[in-house]
């Protein structure tokens, strides 16, 4: 039946025999004689047929949703099953830098997903020390972090983009009008810093040094809070990362930031250890790459 329950939804989800029976590579005569063999089962009709058209019943419409539910956690299931049977090794663990504003990782997460979804993601984050020692301690096999160091050959270092260091600050500042903000124009106002607290004045040091950021520096755990800061007009916060969602925020402003009249760059790149034999890695960074390119 569970055959039969898959062909009925691709049926429903193409709107149609001729494309249901391409997709499962079967022909549209035993397509259609599965579905029937699926109502014959049930006892029950599943769809009103008409000239090349057909519509749900009441009871097929309610077996079509419930049957999502059903197939997906099966699928979810098997899955799970070949992990445990494969000791974790069907588990690729990625980390992310969390002050990354972009959309670039979000959308290669979806991505691998869909396309690998035997492979089960644990996703964690960090500051770039934090990011960094997770993985050189081996808790991670690839992360997306910032460079502050030079390529080490222990490590694959894959380049992936250029990018604007910005600010988001809130719309009611007159700073958040302008093309680029210069790092002394912000000197009265709070920098608010995503970091842990261990690392908080390693971080001020940078943004000091690298950013030409001077003034009074705050905490926040994860960019989430930060913004919320940011909203209650606190300060503003120094983020990285290229395309931003099409509705961001009517209350925040991204504006680029300068230093001394010049657009201060961040290069990202991807990092995994050498000896890592996972292929899922290069997977993953290939589609990363892509999603920055794209950007």
């Amino acid at each position: 039946m569970l055959k039969q329950i898959r062909y009925f939804q691709a049926v429903v989800r193409r709107g149609s025999f001729s494309a249901a029976a391409e997709e499962c590579f079967i022909s549209q005569s035993a397509i259609s004689q599965q579905v029937q063999a699926l109502e014959r089962e049930l006892g029950v009709m599943l769809l009103n047929r008409g000239n090349r058209k057909f519509s749900l019943t009441p009871a097929g419409e309610h077996f079509y949703k419930k049957s999502l539910l059903i197939t997906s956690d099966l699928d979810k299931l098997c899955r799970e099953t070949v992990r445990i049977s494969r000791g974790g090794s069907n588990t690729l663990r990625v980390c992310y830098q969390k002050s990354y504003g972009g959309q670039e990782f979000q959308k290669a997460l979806a991505q691998f997903s869909e396309k690998y979804p035997d492979i089960t993601l644990d996703i964690k984050s960090g500051t770039h020390e934090e990011v960094y020692n997770m993985l050189r301690l081996g808790c991670v096999d690839i992360v997306l972090n910032d460079l502050r160091r030079a390529f080490s050959d222990e490590y694959v270092n894959l380049p992936l983009s250029e990018m604007n260091c910005c600010i988001e600050i809130s719309k009611r500042d007159p700073l958040s009008e302008k093309r680029f903000v210069n790092a002394d124009e912000l000197r009265n106002t709070p920098c608010i810093l995503v970091s842990a607290k261990s690392q908080f004045e390693n971080d001020q040091t940078h943004y000091h040094e690298i950013y030409g950021i001077d003034g009074e520096f705050v905490f926040a755990e994860n960019l989430e809070e930060a913004r919320l800061m940011v909203v209650g007009g606190k300060g503003y916060v120094p983020v990285e990362g290229g395309s931003l969602p099409h509705r961001f925020s009517k209350d925040i402003a991204r504006v680029p930031l300068s230093r001394r009249g010049k657009p201060i760059k961040t290069k990202y790149c991807a990092f995994w250890k050498t000896d890592n034999n996972k292929k899922c890695i290069k997977d993953f960074a290939d589609i990363l790459k892509e999603q920055f390119g794209n950007n």
